[in-house]
């Protein structure tokens, strides 16, 4: 029978304090997203805070091939977060009883009756939108002591990198919102009603308007000149002392004439659904430098994601866990290399036509050769972020190591289709013999490349020929 939340947190605080005592090595592995990032930052901390031995290593995926490799592994205990959906077996079978799960992503039913699986889906709590793996990472920090509060603010920035600010105008729900409550009251993070433009704390305020792209702005979206008419003619001063402002220094009147100048430059092209998305709540971190990007949390998620899908995962979980100066200094550039990278895989994408497919209900993109396996799940999401794309599932795929191909599916704004990504990739993936899973809305697999036509077919079957309204087979 599934214990309830608090009956597994409380299994979990002895499992670890169990270990400190006998003084067993503790290995936490995680995944290289902003999710894995920060969960595994929040466990560690909490472990090192609590006398524990332990080491964080990162992981840009979880096979039978990781599990082998904890036999050999000098460390008795293992916690893995944002990892190991559909391992339970295999972690039982090599660990026995030392090891546990915290996660997020949907599991099968056989995966619930495991007591050192802590997923949410188990406690009935959607992992899609309710709590991320940070967050489960938080819950469980707090089991082994309630002074690890202060660590609720990265579970803010987890939440933000997975895009589960999914409420109304931007705000959080379920556990989430518990969370976010939690730090605000810490006083790390202040939670506003605001213009939620792109680089509030870093970009001058024409570029922050024009790489604003949700929502999409005909004429000004990707269109600098035109936001700096825009924005001039608004009457807001621009520049301070020769320096471009950037969003977060505007005022509450200037914030008006902003919005006001959008509204009149919209006027009839929906309006009011614009100004609707471009306000919302924003969450910014008081004790960070002004105009640095840890300020903002969504900026924040970003340069995470950036460490970990170029190969930077040590930087971004460094100053997840305090780290600043010059550790900060390498975590700007990388995120300014990852920006530049995004662009260039987009132009070449939108170039060459012949790498993309359409339906009615699905864009499936070929990425071979020029998107790296870690940048599958950020370049999906840009393509079906885009407004041409609205209601249809995209799905990327790429060729990866050891002769295997990635997948990466998502779900675009006003999509109403009844698939479930995560069960659709894992079924398929399944099918054969490769890996899958994620959410409802996100998903991947991976499969080798020899099952490739038979797993595009499985596609083409559960989602190309299915109406918006159907569900997979």
């Amino acid at each position: 029978m599934t214990k309830s939340l608090d009956e597994s947190l409380s299994f979990f605080k002895d499992k670890v304090s169990d270990s400190i005592k006998a003084k067993k090595p503790i290995l936490v592995t995680t995944h290289i997203d902003c999710d894995g990032l920060t969960s595994g930052s929040i466990i560690t901390k909490a472990l090192i805070r609590a006398g524990a031995n332990c080491t964080v290593r990162t992981s840009k995926e979880f096979s039978k091939k990781v599990v082998e490799s904890f036999k050999t592994d000098s460390r008795d205990f293992h916690i893995v977060t944002d990892l190991g959906g559909g391992f339970a077996s295999d972690l039982d079978q090599t660990l026995g009883d030392n090891w546990v799960v915290l996660d997020h992503h949907q599991i099968s039913e056989e995966e619930t009756d495991y007591q050192n699986v802590i997923n949410a889906w188990k406690y009935d709590i959607d992992g899609g939108i309710e709590i991320c793996a940070g967050g489960m990472a938080f819950l469980a920090s707090m089991a082994l002591d309630e002074r690890n509060s202060d660590l609720s603010a990265i579970a803010v920035v987890s939440a933000l990198g997975d895009r589960q600010d999914q409420g109304e105008r931007k705000s959080f729900v379920g556990k989430n919102f518990e969370i976010a409550n939690i730090a605000k009251e810490e006083g790390t993070v202040d939670i506003d009603l605001d213009l939620l433009l792109v680089g509030r704390e870093t970009r001058s305020l024409p570029d922050a308007l024009a790489f604003t792209s949700h929502p999409f702005i005909e004429g000004l979206t990707w269109n600098r000149e035109a936001c700096l008419s825009l924005l001039n003619s608004s009457g807001i001063n621009l520049k301070e002392g020769g320096r471009w402002r950037v969003p977060a220094e505007l005022n509450e009147d200037e914030k008006k004439q902003v919005i006001e100048a959008i509204t009149k430059f919209t006027s009839g092209k929906n309006a009011t659904e614009i100004m609707s998305e471009l306000i919302g709540y924003t969450y910014t971190f008081p004790r960070e430098d002004k105009r640095s990007f840890l300020r903002d949390g969504r900026e924040f998620s970003t340069m995470l994601n950036s460490c970990g899908r170029i190969n930077r995962s040590g930087v971004g979980m460094a100053i997840c866990m305090g780290d600043r100066n010059k550790i900060l200094r390498e975590g700007e550039t990388i995120l300014t290399e990852y920006r530049k990278m995004i662009r260039e895989y987009m132009s070449i994408l939108t170039n060459e036509r012949w790498r993309i497919s359409e339906s009615d209900t699905c864009i499936m993109i070929n990425g071979d050769d020029i998107v790296p396996e870690t940048m599958t799940g950020t370049i999906s999401s840009l393509i079906a972020g885009a407004p041409k794309n609205s209601g249809k599932i995209v799905i990327l795929r790429t060729k990866c190591e050891e002769n295997t191909v990635k997948f990466s599916s998502r779900k675009s704004f006003g999509c109403k289709s009844k698939i479930n990504l995560s069960e659709l990739m894992r079924t398929g993936a399944e099918k054969f013999d490769g890996i899958g899973g994620g959410h409802n809305a996100a998903a991947g697999a991976k499969i080798t490349k020899d099952k490739l036509d038979g797993f595009l077919n499985y596609l083409e079957i559960n989602v190309i020929n299915v109406s918006n309204s159907g569900s997979s087979q």
